[in-house]
């Protein structure tokens, strides 16, 4: 049984892949009289055996050494093309952790979008979504990872625009989609020259190369800003962070896995890549201003937000780039914790909002109030969702930070100081949307507002539980740090950091009747915050007015320089032949003149040219 589960570890992510299969007659329109929900079931089925199947294999290989597994694909001469996937914990851990959070998001999907006339549509991207992820997972080649990325961008572009008869859905599938197009294209040109240089890019390969290697400072600069471009991209960190803002007009489930799974993915692929970024000085100090940056500005961001998936999708950037932080300060291990603490909190997090939204149809948290008495349910998801983000004893993030922290505080004391910030204007900022959503006043959408069906609540229900009880997982995972090393000053002050931002957030002024302060001062940062430090528009006076340009002078070349050497060309043939079409006379002797005209006066040309290499000194 051990030996069968080993050997077909790989087939994992293809459980994704048949499931989106199955969904097609119904996807295109084959099967018209059964309704859609045929195909949300056979891809709910195909999800459960996934998880079940690599839950098998993760209780298996638990104490075991990892082991690579490699399929040649393609061998010519000297490029060798072969996938490697690697059979870790850690590997194994994570299809876990993206199968379980699919399986949940499909069947709170299956209440959410109950009326929703493309249902199997939704369900076949999101098994195809599944089975990327879980090939991510397990990919130990840098080839296969950058076309498992491709795959999510593809799917991240279908999914967000899902709804594509609203101009709004269009726009941001297409900003999601060309924002991640720049960092992969930088991540393809890294990818290449890593094939040159190592010659191999199985991961193991390029560690034992990255070993030894000597790169010149440029060469190892511009290969590490490529190699971590693709994984900023997906992670939506600064400057390419403006598209999962925009992907939030998506579904909600959709909203789920982006926020808690694929953003996770970029990061996973950079956990991959850390080996290779040690011979790059610049790209791990890129790695730690992109990470702080975005991190301190996103969460501040989400402080101005009044539409309640946006306000959280910042906060999604703002843990992402703590990972970025982590990785420029070469701490894999507490990156992975907090990928995984974020994700499942993330999750729970956008489940209860998804509820919200599907029972009061608005997103505008000055529209809501007073859902805690008529929504139970989803107060308990949303409280615990955001006690498991924050550093709130002993919940999942506050080991993951604490790990964190406690190794630095003597090292680097301002990695702290940027831990206390995101985290206490977090908590503020998630205080602030609980008082919006369940502690003011009802308004007119939210004073008859029920609770959500059984579909809905038990996804909720259960990482709720999940969360609670992930401190006993990581535990038994031997993950936690001994009380006895615990440095209390670090605990206190991450602990009073989140204390401080509830504090401020429950006794804040909140007035809902005017959505931007009436106080200059205030409506300025108000402003300043809720359109993003005003980055979209520096870009359109920057590099969108510079593409512009750049493209109406291409316009005008080929307008009127190319097309006009090729049309004067054109013309003059037409005005030759013209002309030539009265000279034909029907005498053989005229013919035979021209032509040795012609050849006499070419033969001159050439003993000329000759005659003048000739007298060349070379």
């Amino acid at each position: 049984m051990d030996h069968f589960l080993y050997i077909t570890s790989w087939f994992v992510p293809f459980y994704g892949l048949i499931g989106a299969i199955l969904t097609l007659p119904w996807a295109i329109g084959i099967i018209r009289r059964t309704g859609p929900r045929p195909a949300a079931y056979f891809n709910l089925l195909t999800t459960i055996a996934a998880f079940v199947h690599s839950l098998l294999i993760f209780q298996n290989i638990w104490d075991k050494e990892p082991e690579t597994v490699i399929f040649n694909w393609f061998q010519v001469l000297d490029l060798d093309l072969s996938f490697a996937l690697d059979i870790s914990p850690v590997s194994i851990g994570a299809t876990v952790l993206i199968t379980g959070l699919s399986c949940l998001a499909q069947i709170y999907a299956l209440g959410y979008m109950e009326k929703d006339w493309a249902l199997a549509r939704f369900f076949g991207l999101i098994g195809f979504f599944e089975a990327a992820l879980s090939g991510l997972a397990i990919s130990d080649s840098l080839f296969l990872s950058y076309a498992l990325l491709e795959v999510l961008t593809l799917s991240t572009y279908l999914l967000v625009g899902f709804w594509y008869a609203q101009p709004l859905v269009v726009t941001a599938a297409r900003d999601a989609f060309w924002t991640k197009r720049v960092g992969d294209l930088l991540l393809l040109m890294g990818v290449v020259t890593l094939s040159y240089l190592a010659g191999s890019l199985n991961f193991s390969d390029l560690y034992e190369w990255a070993q030894t290697a000597t790169l010149d400072p440029v060469t190892s600069a511009l290969l590490g800003l490529a190699l971590i471009a693709g994984p900023a991209g997906k992670c939506a960190q600064f400057p390419l962070h403006l598209w999962l803002d925009e992907a939030m007009e998506g579904p909600n489930p959709a909203s789920v896995l982006r926020n808690s799974l694929v953003v996770a993915g970029g990061a996973y692929v950079l956990y991959k890549m850390q080996p290779l970024l040690v011979l790059s000085p610049v790209a791990l100090n890129a790695l730690v201003i992109m990470g702080t940056v975005t991190a301190i500005g996103a969460t501040l961001v989400s402080l101005a937000q009044i539409d309640i998936k946006r306000a959280l999708s910042h906060s999604t950037s703002a843990y992402m780039g703590l990972v970025f932080l982590a990785m420029g300060l070469q701490q894999g291990g507490v990156a992975l914790m907090l990928l995984l603490t974020h994700a499942i909190a993330k999750a729970l997090l956008f489940m209860s909002s998804g509820s919200i939204i599907s029972t009061t149809h608005t997103q505008n948290l000055t529209e809501m109030g007073g859902l805690w008495s008529r929504m139970p349910a989803t107060t308990t998801a949303y409280v615990v969702g955001s006690a498991g983000m924050v550093t709130l004893l002993p919940l999942g993030s506050f080991w993951a930070m604490l790990a964190w922290a406690d190794g630095f505080v003597n090292i680097s004391p301002w990695v702290i100081g940027v831990l206390i910030i995101v985290n206490g204007l977090t908590a503020l900022n998630l205080t602030r949307v609980f008082r919006y959503i369940f502690w003011d006043k009802p308004q007119q959408k939210t004073r008859r507002a029920p609770e959500v069906g059984w579909q809905m609540a038990f996804p909720m229900v259960t990482l709720t539980i999940l969360t609670l009880l992930l401190p006993v997982m990581l535990q038994q995972w031997y993950l936690l740090p001994d009380w006895e090393s615990v440095n209390w000053y670090v605990v206190a002050m991450l602990i009073s950091s989140t204390l401080l931002g509830v504090a401020i957030g429950a006794t804040m002024y909140l007035d809902k009747a005017w959505s931007r302060s009436r106080i200059l001062a205030w409506r300025f940062i108000q402003d300043l915050l809720g359109y993003d430090f005003y980055i979209d528009q520096v870009y359109k006076v920057t590099i969108v007015s510079a593409v512009a340009i750049l493209s109406k002078i291409s316009a005008w070349s080929d307008r009127y320089l190319i097309d006009g050497v090729v049309n004067l060309v054109g013309f003059a043939a037409i005005l030759s032949g013209q002309g030539l079409k009265y000279s034909v006379s029907g005498q053989s002797q005229g013919y035979m003149l021209t032509i040795l005209f012609v050849v006499s006066i070419l033969g001159f040309f050439i003993s000329w040219s000759l005659g003048l290499l000739d007298k060349l000194p070379f």
